[in-house]
């Protein structure tokens, strides 16, 4: 028998509004750091450095966003980088899953020896320069795979792809071989449909590391301008930004209204902050039903 609204007692009521309150102050401080940056980036740059910027712009100007889109190669670098992370998280994906499937079969022989070894990448690595070496071996330099084929297989992900398989019954798959599906079948027709959840989860973050990429633009493609990426031109922009505003400082006047306009980028940033999450941010509402039961049902074990 359910208790009334009316025979709440009043600890229960006072547990009410301390839940109402701290939920509320949960919402606020997560929402301010966003709201604040889109405020700073929509106001003029000259106000800004006064200070006292919070939600909401005191001068608004698209003006920001106006000096961001005059970059020629803005567009390439888009253009880039949508499909970087459209392809390497599909072929990511995909990898990463057949191999998790394969560690997850109790009649694979080298299941444990191949374990280890893709475990001890995440301690070990090569270092900058043999991985540069490797790139330039390969023939990657100047090419726009540089950007898809060393993030094809991530360890961090395969655990949490097979801690998931591991959790699904084995009988789904003997039924299967008792009907005559070989491995190919059983993949594609009985794991992949009841995976959704934690390759949603896994998408989400190769798409999110796709996307933010900017320093192997930086290493490998900085001198090939049709293989940009929005961040690394995004960063470039930024970095003008802050050498042209303190170099111009030790030049002007102090009280000079151009300096404070050219040596304070904070609108600028929070343009390009807005610039470079907005887009992904856009895919969080498709995926996130899934992403809470794709991180946690695998690690659940009965």
């Amino acid at each position: 028998m359910k208790l009334g609204v009316d025979k709440l007692t009043a600890g229960d009521r006072i547990f009410e509004i301390i839940n109402y309150l701290f939920l509320s102050f949960i919402i606020v401080v997560t929402l301010y750091p966003f709201l604040n940056v889109l405020a700073i980036s929509l106001n003029d740059s000259t106000d800004t450095v006064r200070g006292g910027i919070y939600i909401w712009p005191r001068e608004f100007t698209m003006s920001n966003y106006m000096e961001i889109f005059k970059y020629d190669n803005l567009v390439t670098g888009f253009t880039n980088s949508v499909l970087r992370t459209i392809i390497g998280t599909v072929l990511g994906l995909f990898i990463q899953a057949m191999v998790a499937f394969t560690l997850s079969r109790a009649d694979f022989q080298g299941r444990k020896f191949v374990s280890t070894a893709i475990v001890l990448t995440m301690y070990f690595s090569g270092g900058l320069i043999p991985g540069y070496m490797l790139i330039r071996d390969l023939g990657l330099i100047n090419s726009f795979w540089v950007y898809i084929l060393p993030g094809l297989v991530s360890a961090f992900n395969i655990i949490i792809i097979r801690s998931f398989m591991d959790s699904l019954p084995i009988s789904l798959q003997e039924s299967a071989k008792m009907d005559g599906a070989n491995d190919f079948v059983i993949f594609y027709r009985v794991i992949l449909p009841l995976c959704k959840p934690v390759l949603a989860t896994i998408a989400l973050f190769i798409a999110v590391g796709q996307w933010n990429s900017w320093f192997d633009t930086y290493l490998y493609n900085s001198m090939n301008e049709n293989l940009t990426t929005l961040q690394y031109e995004l960063m470039k922009i930024l970095e003008n930004t802050s050498i042209g505003g303190s170099q111009d400082a030790n030049m002007m006047r102090p009280n000079s209204e151009e300096q404070v306009a050219r040596v304070s980028p904070q609108s600028i940033k929070m343009a390009i902050t807005m610039v470079t999450i907005l887009p992904i941010m856009m895919v969080y509402p498709f995926l996130q039903r899934y992403f809470i039961q794709g991180m946690t049902l695998g690690a659940v074990k009965q």
